[in-house]
């Protein structure tokens, strides 16, 4: 019997939670926090603190507890919103405007499962992202305080944040000034960003096209098109969809990912998780996004490999490839990369969910 999409999506949770979700420092009871790396490298250092990381492993749980309730798994989505705070000195926040953006959703999406953690959480991101809007080059949210950067990783995530939570006037001026701005118009790929100078002039935009960057500005999209209704909204989800299909994913629609591990690891996962919700919310894009996401699930389970400790799958980097099992300087070691396989295959679920 076929393996159901949920049932990979199960033994993706259970490797990467047994591999990776552990007690701050080992041993502080009540707590949950990723390690960013298995096996354990020696000797073992603090920083650097992958802030972002941690928000997409509390989006990861989300999924699996829609999936699959468990009161247990509950517990753990509750631990890792306090321990984030514990990690992060006593903060809700940093100064990189895409770090709390995403640890912001991920929160939002769990609602009361954060427990009392969340609003506080939310209030806290939401108010330093309205702070983030400015008018130097042309409008959007800065990629880090104090800095020249304005950009996609950034500026998408915020945008969906504040539409699902009603804020639609900013979210819609972040993604029309996202369209403006960002949006190649000879390719229709999003751009990673634009650099200002001073006098709120552009002095370059940054035309690398990465993954993730397609992914915020299709969830930004289709969050406006539910909650706006505008037409443009659903327009241009479907012009960023045609572009991926065209241009980025090859000719078996598999989504591509990178060389490395680290922050790149968690692109293509990303791009993955608004394919899913952009089927699920917009019917008219669904066969072309279910497409891309189960051709890259069927691509990223065949290429898996096994971890030797028995704890289950190992992704690659780049679904594209087989995956090789994690050692030092493996990519596959970097919890970033796992949690883009197991992002993956809860896309997959929820396609598999919304079909029936």
């Amino acid at each position: 019997m076929t393996e159901s999409w949920a049932d990979r999506a199960a033994a993706a949770e259970r490797a990467v939670t047994d591999r990776h979700l552990r007690r701050l420092c080992g041993v502080l009871p009540g707590t949950r926090i990723g390690r960013i790396r298995w096996p354990r490298p020696t000797p073992i250092r603090p920083w650097p603190w992958h802030y972002w990381w941690q928000a997409h492993l509390l989006d990861c749980l989300v999924d699996a507890q829609l999936r699959a309730p468990s009161p247990r798994r509950a517990s753990d989505i509750a631990a890792l919103t306090r321990t984030v705070w514990l990690r992060n000195l006593g903060r809700w926040t940093n100064d990189y405007y895409d770090d709390i953006a995403w640890f912001g959703l991920a929160v939002q999406r769990a609602g009361a499962l954060a427990r009392r953690s969340g609003p506080r959480a939310l209030a806290a991101v939401s108010a330093q992202l309205r702070a983030g809007w400015t008018h130097h080059g042309g409008g959007g949210i800065w990629w880090r305080r104090g800095d020249d950067f304005k950009n996609a990783p950034a500026n998408g995530p915020a945008a969906i944040l504040l539409a699902r939570d009603g804020q639609v006037g900013l979210a819609a001026s972040i993604t029309d000034w996202m369209a403006e701005a960002l949006v190649d118009p000879a390719t229709g790929l999003v751009r990673d960003g634009i650099r200002v100078d001073p006098d709120g002039s552009v002095r370059t935009v940054e035309s690398t096209t990465y993954t993730y960057c397609q992914g915020v500005y299709l969830g930004a999209c289709v969050a406006l098109a539910e909650r706006d209704g505008a037409p443009r909204w659903a327009e241009r989800a479907g012009a960023l969809l045609d572009a991926v299909t065209a241009r980025m994913a090859g000719p078996d629609g598999v989504i591509p990912g990178y060389d490395d591990g680290g922050d790149g690891g968690l692109f293509n996962g990303i791009l993955a998780r608004y394919l899913a919700d952009a089927a699920r919310r917009l019917p008219k894009l669904a066969p072309a996004a279910q497409r891309l996401v189960l051709a890259s699930a069927d691509a990223a389970w065949a290429g898996r490999a096994k971890a030797t400790d028995g704890s289950g799958p190992v992704f690659a980097q780049d679904w594209r490839r087989p995956a090789r099992r994690p050692g030092p300087g493996t990519p596959e070691a970097d919890l970033s990369v796992q949690l883009s396989g197991w992002m993956l295959l809860e896309a997959a679920a929820d396609v598999e969910r919304a079909a029936g």
